[in-house]
């Protein structure tokens, strides 16, 4: 038989597994969504995690399985800071869950994610995760997965994620230490603070030139309208014919037919930074909550003012692009010539409103620390 490998830890000390997941309601009526999660939750828990990590020794708990008695918010904040493991069930990206994990990166412990397939939250979707189907077949299937991950991660260690990476480089960074807790020698090539935030900085300042490319656009787009507009209230005036005034819808549509392809294209771009720097942003902002206002320097103030700068920037332009997505809705019920740009334009719209919804928050938190430090 295979050695079983071994939790790196103080001795006498026991293994614990700390399990953050939905939980469900199992006092709720049989058969109730709320009911139902818990079953579903619960045979996750029994069937796929527990066996995993009895494998290895180790002992895994949920918060509604915490034996002692007292606070509970306070026996699930110690269980996700210092259990030697955490095994995070994100589907559904349910909001407790997502604080807890968020708060178990920081310290950089081992962490293993899974998730049901289709409901895993797209602002970790960059952090592998194990997926299974709720069909038998595929809970062993992932009860294997977990095995893999933890008898590589206990051979191997665990990987840092970025916050981690982030608070790994502010704790060094007036230090000469170069070594971890085991005395062993950190990797050269791993990013610190300045790092991360350059990356962001430079994801940042992509979408600053995302929204100045749409401002322009829209700026086209206005210009072309106000002259389309013109000629048709000279049509009207003139009592043109029927033929005459769509042949100037056509010519207009044809004119805003490639800037608001454009629209469209740079509004996409906008989304998917966004997307991708939601995360960082995110542990960003943590870290600098946690540190004092006096040592935060000059470039943790610069990234909130930053912050708060494109959200009132992208604020502006969204209003705009709004306004033009209301006309071009009623100017596509005038022909078909104008459906294709109005599609453009309301796709345009729909992508930057969810984008700014996820700015609105980052700027909001930046807010609430920048003001913090003045107080």
């Amino acid at each position: 038989m295979n050695a079983t490998p071994a939790l790196r830890q103080e001795p006498d000390r026991p293994r614990t597994c700390f399990v953050i997941g939905p939980i469900g309601d199992s006092y709720a009526v049989h058969g109730s969504p709320e009911h139902e999660a818990y079953e579903h939750h619960l045979g996750i828990f029994e069937q796929v995690i527990v066996p995993a990590c009895e494998r290895y020794g180790i002992t895994a708990v949920r918060a509604d399985r915490i034996a002692h008695a007292g606070d509970i918010n306070d026996q699930i904040c110690r269980h996700v800071i210092e259990s030697d493991l955490v095994i995070a069930d994100v589907s559904g990206g349910n909001p407790n869950v997502m604080y807890e994990l968020g708060l178990r990166h920081i310290t950089g412990k081992a962490t293993v994610h899974i998730g049901e397939a289709g409901q895993l939250p797209f602002d970790i979707a960059s952090i592998r995760t194990i997926r299974y189907q709720r069909a038998r077949s595929h809970l062993a299937g992932a009860r294997k997965e977990i095995e893999i991950a933890l008898e590589a991660g206990l051979r191997d260690g665990f990987e840092l994620l970025t916050p981690a990476r982030v608070l790994r480089g502010l704790q060094t960074v007036d230090g000469p230490s170069t070594s971890d807790e085991s005395g062993n020698a950190e990797d050269e090539d791993a990013p610190g603070l300045l790092d991360d935030f350059a990356a962001i900085d430079d994801g940042l300042d992509e979408m600053t030139a995302d929204m100045e490319a749409i401002t322009q656009t829209i700026e086209t787009i206005g210009a072309l309208t106000e002259k389309s507009n013109t000629e048709m209230l000279d049509l009207t005036q003139a009592n043109a014919p029927m033929s005459a005034r769509l042949a100037a819808v056509a010519r207009y549509a044809q004119s805003i037919s490639a800037p608001a392809g454009e629209l469209n294209t740079v509004a996409g771009a906008f989304a998917e930074r966004m997307v991708s720097l939601d995360s960082g942003v995110r542990a960003a902002l943590g870290i600098i909550e946690v540190t004092p206002p006096d040592e935060r320097g000059e470039g943790a103030e610069e990234f909130l003012q930053q912050l708060m700068a494109l959200e009132e920037t992208a604020q502006e332009g969204l209003e705009h692009l709004r306004f033009f997505g209301t006309s071009a809705s009623g100017m596509g019920r005038m022909s078909r010539h104008l459906r294709k740009p109005v599609k453009d334009i309301s796709d345009a719209v729909h992508r930057m409103t969810t984008a700014i919804t996820c700015m609105g928050e980052w700027a909001g938190k930046a807010r609430a620390l920048a003001r913090g430090a003045t107080e």
